[in-house]
């Protein structure tokens, strides 16, 4: 692939849209990652007595569940990270390759 190859992609328009949704995006979900997680890690600095409140008559405290959840609230994230990037990324991705094969970029 050439430079003028490489700068034709460059200008098509379905990649500008592409590189600004995609970055959207992922720091959209960055951000709710971080807020999550530094939420837990304040909360614990803070107020540790919060999280270490017991669950019931055992010896679960409430921090254990909230950083299972943690953990699950990450996945989800990349789960939809994933579905969204199959989709419509992986559409517009195609779109973009097909118009340069074809010549028209």
């Amino acid at each position: 692939m050439t430079q003028e190859d490489i700068q034709r992609i460059k200008n098509n328009p379905k990649y500008n849209e592409l590189i600004s949704k995609r970055s959207k995006f992922a720091w959209t979900l960055s951000i709710i990652m971080l807020v999550v997680y530094y939420t837990f890690i304040m909360t614990i600095a803070f107020s540790p007595e919060t999280l270490g409140t017991k669950i019931g008559d055992g010896v679960i405290t409430l921090g254990i569940p909230v950083g299972i959840a943690i953990i699950f609230i990450s996945f989800i994230l990349a789960g939809i990270y994933v579905k969204r990037a199959n989709g419509e990324f992986d559409t517009l991705t195609q779109e973009i390759k097909d118009e340069f094969n074809d010549g028209k970029v």
